[in-house]
């Protein structure tokens, strides 16, 4: 993991506010999915298997409010929405992809675990 100086963390006032908004589970989703093109909203909620209509629709809003995602209303009948991501959220896309890629090498290590707490907590309670 790489070193962070003591001094760095006084700035942890200042980032939280953003990382709250960009790190949440739908969001990493969500920009990692219009990563690699624009999507409509049932198309991303057809990929982003678990989420409700709702949670969908307040994380794009969140999304678009924070300037991540761009929002273009799409002249057809019935009319439909495009997201896609704009030139702010495209910088997020390699620390995006790491974390993807860290999660596929390591969530067996994690779910193992997961499994040896689970299992120390129940003999604990025995």
């Amino acid at each position: 993991m790489c070193q962070i100086n003591g001094n760095d963390l006084k700035e942890v006032g200042k980032t939280r506010p953003v990382l709250e908004n960009i790190t949440n589970k739908w969001s990493i989703l969500i920009l990692t999915v219009l990563c690699s093109e624009p999507a409509r909203f049932n198309e991303l909620r057809r990929r982003l298997d678990g989420i409700t209509h709702k949670a969908l629709a307040d994380a794009l809003k969140r999304l678009e409010r924070n300037g991540l995602v761009n929002r273009k209303v799409l002249p057809t009948s019935p009319v439909s929405v495009e997201y896609s991501l704009t030139p702010l959220a495209k910088t997020l896309q390699e620390p995006f992809s790491a974390l993807y890629d860290w999660a596929l090498k390591h969530g067996p290590q994690v779910v193992q675990a997961q499994q040896e707490y689970d299992a120390r907590q129940t003999e604990d309670v025995c």
